[in-house]
């Protein structure tokens, strides 16, 4: 039950983050061949259910991709849950001090490492002949949204928090804390030099440091600043509407 996603960063390689907000398994299926190395379920903005985001993932099981959620809040019924259907990756909102990310901890590993309760109903098959809860607490990946000042301003109890493997920006609610409005792909100079900060927190302590991002060009360029995973088109629904705008545009004139 290895964790492409952990290896990647082990091996100090980016990855390439899709995010799912259709509840769709035939949509995911066909998004998930598109070469990411992992893609997300948004069961907080996407109109996605649990019922959907299972759906999602036996869509993308054939292409190898590994598969996260961002769930809806930092709350054990769902996380253990979304565990429980085989998620590789739990990315949770709005995680604003060391209590909270101890919390999330709790919720993502079993005993004695957290309180997450024992029923892998489709997780366990990715495991050998029931070894899924010898390896689940080292390989789920356990990522809290950094995406307010309260956030910023405990961040080193956040980080230093055992079982916290990286952490995730929200730039939309980042800004709106910040009184700015909500955009994705920021260029304001105190917003880098917070992401400058970020990197180099994470990058000491050894976990990684993820963003959501809008526009490819952008993307790349925060992985040269030294992001470790990088979500590219907003959404599959972004991405979606963006060519069907650009073809349509482009036949037109």
């Amino acid at each position: 039950m290895a964790n492409k996603v952990k290896a990647a960063w082990q091996a100090g390689k980016p990855v390439v983050n899709g995010w799912l907000a259709i509840p769709n398994a035939f949509s995911a299926e066909m998004y998930s061949q598109a070469g990411w190395d992992s893609v997300t379920v948004d069961m907080q903005h996407g109109v996605q259910d649990y019922l959907s985001c299972v759906a999602c993932f036996q869509g993308m099981q054939p292409s190898g991709v590994t598969p996260m959620v961002r769930v809806p809040w930092n709350e054990p019924g769902i996380i253990g849950k979304v565990l429980d259907a085989g998620a590789y990756g739990v990315i949770c909102p709005m995680i604003n001090t060391e209590a909270e990310a101890r919390a999330l901890v709790q919720y993502c590993k079993y005993p004695p490492r957290g309180t997450r309760s024992n029923g892998p109903i489709r997780a366990g098959v990715y495991g050998e002949a029931g070894g899924y809860q010898k390896t689940a607490n080292d390989e789920i990946l356990v990522i809290p949204m950094i995406e307010t000042q309260t956030a910023l301003d405990n961040l080193d109890a956040i980080l230093d928090v055992p079982g916290i493997d990286g952490i995730y920006v929200g730039p939309s609610d980042l800004g709106l804390s910040m009184g700015m409005i909500p955009i994705l792909d920021r260029e304001e100079p105190n917003i880098l030099k917070i992401y400058e900060r970020l990197i180099a927190e994470t990058s000491k302590r050894g976990i990684a440091a993820g963003l959501h991002n809008s526009s490819p060009k952008y993307a790349k360029k925060m992985i040269d600043m030294g992001f470790k995973l990088v979500t590219v088109g907003g959404n599959d629904v972004g991405l979606m509407v963006n060519a069907a705008k650009a073809a349509i545009k482009e036949v037109r004139g």
